[in-house]
């Protein structure tokens, strides 16, 4: 049971933030009024994306250091588990953005980068399974994992600063740090929203690795 405190504790926090997403009160602000509420889905998926990506990483450092299959596995399950957040967060963010800028995906910077370290991940996915020899694809793809996550964080959160965007906190726009001082109850779902996610998202993760290891014996490898 001890060993299952945070699984009960990322349940909980996923439901209250729910719960609370949508029926605590918001801030009216000018363009987003009730849309902020996206806030406490859309930047959490993000965040847990990030953070799963970073363990893949990792990992894969870790790979080529040591040559344990094991943490090949754990690199690609969160990778894998890192796509779908990171498809969460495009869908969760075109919805927002179909509200309060007047289409789903205008040509924005910060949307544009999104999408193609999005695909640059499904690519490593794509490049996984086109090789067949165990040990080669496993070097190979922790070899691109290595490389793809410093050009991510270069894609999300340094080009978009560069140059003119609509979304917040890039190109001249106020981050969403002020819209929660308007309203520092907003901090009460936001916080353990983001939490409750990233640690949902460990927790898939790893149960795909798990189940991993379970198909690896009993194919005898």
């Amino acid at each position: 049971m001890y060993k299952s405190w945070w699984k009960i504790l990322a349940s909980v926090l996923v439901l209250y933030s729910i719960i609370g997403g949508f029926l605590f009160e918001v801030p009216h602000l000018p363009i987003l009024h009730e849309s902020i509420r996206n806030l406490y889905f859309h930047v959490p998926m993000w965040f847990t994306m990030i953070i799963l990506y970073s363990v893949s990483v990792i990992f894969s450092i870790r790979y080529l250091s040591s040559g344990n299959e094991n943490h090949d596995l754990i690199a690609v399950e969160f990778v894998n588990v890192g796509v779908i957040f990171g498809f969460f967060g495009l869908i969760t963010g075109m919805i927002w953005a179909n509200f309060t800028w007047g289409e789903p995906w205008p040509d924005d910077p910060k949307l544009n980068s999104s999408a193609i370290s999005t695909l640059m991940y499904l690519a490593y996915l794509v490049l996984r399974n086109s090789l067949e020899e165990e040990q080669k694809r496993a070097k190979i793809s922790a070899i691109y994992n290595i490389f793809a996550f410093p050009v991510m964080v270069v894609l999300l959160f340094v080009l978009p600063r560069l140059t003119d965007s609509l979304h917040p906190g890039n190109g001249g726009n106020p981050g969403f740090g002020s819209y929660e001082d308007l309203d520092s109850n907003m901090r009460l779902v936001f916080y353990p929203a983001s939490l409750g996610w990233i640690l949902i998202g460990i927790w898939v993760a790893t149960l795909r690795y798990r189940i991993r290891i379970i198909e690896n014996k009993q194919l005898g490898y």
